[in-house]
């Protein structure tokens, strides 16, 4: 009878070598990763939102004309340039940096992108300047500082406002 059953059982393990341990499981169906926001979470409006003439590509190293956009956008006091998370751009002549790394204007101008040169590498850079023809960096051995004193230039007084009449 002993013998019986150890014959049963050595012919049990030849013929599978996990009976001993009884049932394994083996994945029928391969894992899913996860997702991060999974598709539902609004996006963040991030991005440049006044555009100049002439301004960079984050990806591309080349200047490239914007064609959609006016060729030099006009700003007044307030108006969000960039919207940023950390410091893509940094700030120029005429703008500030708001504590979330938004870049804004403190004086009615035209937006100009640039580059200079930095520590060992390169840095982007969002300024204003208060003639349409104007470029920056500025020359400020050459030209001096520019300097917004709030007065109204009378023999140029910027781009046309828009008037209600109320007739």
């Amino acid at each position: 009878m002993a013998l019986d059953f150890l014959t049963r059982y050595a012919a049990n393990i030849v013929r599978s070598p996990f009976s001993i341990l009884g049932s394994v499981r083996t994945a029928t169906k391969r894992a899913g990763g996860t997702v991060h926001n999974h598709g539902g979470s609004p996006g963040k409006r991030l991005g440049v939102k006044k555009f100049s003439g002439l301004y960079f590509l984050v990806f591309v190293s080349t200047i490239m004309r914007c064609s959609s956009q006016p060729p030099d956008q006009y700003v007044i006091p307030g108006n969000i340039i960039v919207r940023q998370r950390g410091t893509v751009f940094h700030p120029g002549p005429h703008v500030k940096m708001g504590r979330d790394h938004t870049i804004y204007a403190m004086t009615p101008g035209y937006v100009r992108f640039y580059k200079e040169k930095w520590m060992r590498g390169q840095r982007s850079f969002v300024g204003l300047v208060l003639d349409r023809g104007e470029v920056l960096p500025r020359d400020e051995a050459e030209r001096g500082r520019s300097r917004y004193c709030g007065l109204v230039n009378l023999k140029n007084p910027g781009p046309p406002q828009a008037t209600i009449n109320s007739a």
